[in-house]
């Protein structure tokens, strides 16, 4: 049997779709909700797969630059108007659009890589060889989910 923890992380989170043949290809906003999924098949000393801070402290800043930011297909016609008027608050997506799809694998590659980072280097709330990440789901409304995992 295997233990699981989720940490749900909120953001408010823009992006146009250029390849959207609706109203989506507008910028838009959402307050997003990223949940992410650990798995052991076993708890720690501390009786946990890994403690939520950990989680945290792998992901806060990495998750905080999509907070009040506009991602943008670096492909769309306006990308570089967007670029020089906000600078780093226009997040690239290299030529595909920032669906919440794509926002899923983009955040589950960089979790599976501060995972395995953590593993190696946190002391204070270590990190076990035998956590894993499942998968990671970015909610664009309170209806409307994108999941990916391997």
């Amino acid at each position: 049997m295997a233990y699981r923890i989720c940490k749900s992380i909120e953001l408010e989170s823009g992006h146009l779709l250029s390849k959207h043949p609706g109203n989506c290809k507008f910028p838009h906003g959402h307050t997003r909700s990223v949940e992410m999924v650990f798995r052991a098949d076993s708890l720690d000393a501390s009786d946990m797969v890994l403690d939520f801070k950990a989680v945290k402290q792998m992901m806060g800043d990495f998750l905080q630059q999509f907070d009040h930011s506009l991602c943008m297909n670096t492909e769309d016609p306006n990308y570089g108007t967007f670029l020089a008027a906000y600078g780093d608050r226009i997040i690239p997506f290299d030529r595909e659009d920032p669906t919440s799809e794509v926002m899923a694998r983009t955040i589950f590659a960089y979790a599976r890589e501060a995972l395995e980072k953590a593993k190696k280097t946190f002391t204070e709330y270590p990190v076990r060889d035998c956590v894993t990440l499942e998968r990671v789901r970015v909610w664009e409304t309170s209806s409307s989910w994108a999941e990916y995992g391997e």
